[in-house]
């Protein structure tokens, strides 16, 4: 009789699980969830409007214009469309609000579900100590790669812990992610890669990992890149720029000016017509006012020669490419100080000056652009945070079975890390190192330690753990 009891618990555990709201009062759930979308958008609210990028004009007007442009989402841009009626509060609240459903699921996936007070505590805490709530609070895709990565490892680690309709809505965000920020495609490919390849090595003690329903919404993020453009803008492809991008990384690195110096002049490169004019910074060729690379087509007119040049050069430097693509890598990997575009705003307010002038004032009035300030000095806590955050989660994974880590926990560490090295590998070689590239995706790294640290230090006594008889009353 025991026995059944004990399996009958055993079996009901996982739906304990997936109902924490019953056990805290939904009350108290509401409560404290309204708490952490206003704590994640203190900033944008202190700043009087959501933050905004030089990108951000670039994707709400691609809605408007009915076309795609270079690097910007044409899904994405319809998200912000939407919310030009409200000042595109409600897109930031979303933001925020997703970010909180996932930090709550992840509390409850590792063990520490069930209470309200302290995810508002780890909410609060990643508000101070990280640059989360400067990219939920703005109108920019970035915060949707560190949103995928947790949608990730909650449905490969989670599935006996989270309800079906759960998994509906992780698998929806990853799979729009995915077409918001065609680099978001990169990480979740790379992720899944190596929590993969992870799986079939004999002495990694983590859970197994349960890859399908991942991979179906990573498949789904893919195909809907393609198909959310055509129907936004009528045109059935990926949002184009990657070789673009990748070239101008190659710029950067010296790659390109090599090139074009042996083989120019040659009738058959028009960039060796412009070969004087071509900058050593990839920003500057591609964002310039009036640079070679707009006169000579832009992404649309350079695309195949670029291509060419890239293909061939392959072949040409192998060792140079492969020296600069892992030093592009490392450099990713280390550049994660919080940005936030203060001086550079121009384009995005000629759209807004020009395409939605009725919230002009109000962006005007913004702290953002009415007293230019810097975040700069947040990094004096943010950058050593990350760092040691970083640190930790290695040795966490290298002690665990001697500090007693909890696998899920365990597999957290492991997904968070896996994740800092996909993404620095791939915006750092097919792009070039930016701080904001990682800096959106490096507060998972303080958010899993701090579950590191609630999980031996703060757990509730056994009895109303996660799973134990007190949960199912």
């Amino acid at each position: 009789m025991a026995d059944v009891t004990a399996r009958a618990r055993a079996a009901q555990a996982p739906l304990a699980a997936v109902r924490p709201v019953a056990r805290a009062g939904a009350g108290v759930w509401a409560l404290s969830g309204a708490a952490m979308v206003l704590v994640l958008l203190a900033p944008a609210i202190w700043n009087g409007f959501p933050f905004i990028f030089p990108d951000t004009g670039g994707y709400v007007t691609r809605p408007m214009d009915g076309d795609l442009a270079m690097g910007r989402s044409a899904l994405y841009g319809l998200f912000l469309y939407l919310g030009i009626p409200f000042a595109f509060w409600p897109n930031i609240v979303i933001q925020a609000a997703v970010t909180v459903w996932l930090v709550v699921l992840t509390l409850r996936v590792t063990g520490l579900g069930g209470r309200p007070w302290l995810a508002l505590g780890v909410v609060t805490m990643l508000t101070v100590a990280t640059g989360l709530p400067w990219y939920a609070g703005q109108l920019m895709p970035d915060i949707l790669f560190s949103s995928a990565a947790l949608a990730l490892f909650l449905l490969v680690f989670g599935q006996s812990r989270i309800s079906r309709m759960e998994s509906i809505g992780l698998a929806a965000v990853i799979a729009l992610a995915i077409p918001s920020h065609m680099a978001a495609a990169g990480l979740c490919l790379g992720v899944l890669a190596a929590l993969w390849l992870i799986s079939k090595l004999p002495r990694i003690h983590l859970p197994t990992p349960r890859l399908q329903v991942a991979a179906l919404a990573v498949a789904a993020g893919i195909a809907l890149s393609p198909l959310s453009n055509a129907a936004i803008t009528g045109t059935l492809s990926f949002t184009p720029g990657g070789v673009s991008f990748l070239f101008g990384r190659l710029i950067e690195d010296g790659i390109v000016a090599r090139y074009l110096d042996e083989r120019c002049p040659d009738p058959a490169l028009r960039l060796c017509t412009v070969k004087h004019e071509i900058p050593d910074e990839a920003d500057a060729w591609l964002w310039g006012d009036g640079t070679a690379f707009y006169r000579l087509g832009g992404w649309q007119g350079l695309n195949a020669e670029q291509k060419a040049i890239i293909l061939d050069s392959l072949q040409r430097y192998p060792l140079m490419h492969l020296e600069t693509a892992i030093t592009a890598s490392v450099g990713q990997m280390l550049r994660f100080g919080t940005e936030l575009a203060i001086h550079t705003n121009g384009p995005t307010i000629e759209t807004f000056r020009e395409r939605v002038p009725q919230w002009m004032p109000a962006l005007m009035r913004a702290e953002q652009q009415r007293k230019s300030f810097e975040v700069a000095p947040l990094n004096v806590l943010h950058v050593p945070v990350a760092a040691l955050a970083i640190i930790g989660l290695g040795a966490v994974l290298l002690m665990r079975r001697r500090w007693n880590i909890p696998p899920t926990i365990a597999a957290l560490c492991a997904t968070v890390l896996l994740a800092l090295a996909v993404n620095a590998v791939v915006c750092g070689v097919f792009s070039h190192p930016v701080d904001r590239y990682q800096s959106r995706l490096v507060w998972l790294a303080p958010f899993a330690f701090a579950l590191v640290v609630a999980s031996r230090y703060g757990r509730p006594p056994a009895a109303t753990r996660l799973g134990a008889p007190s949960d199912l009353a």
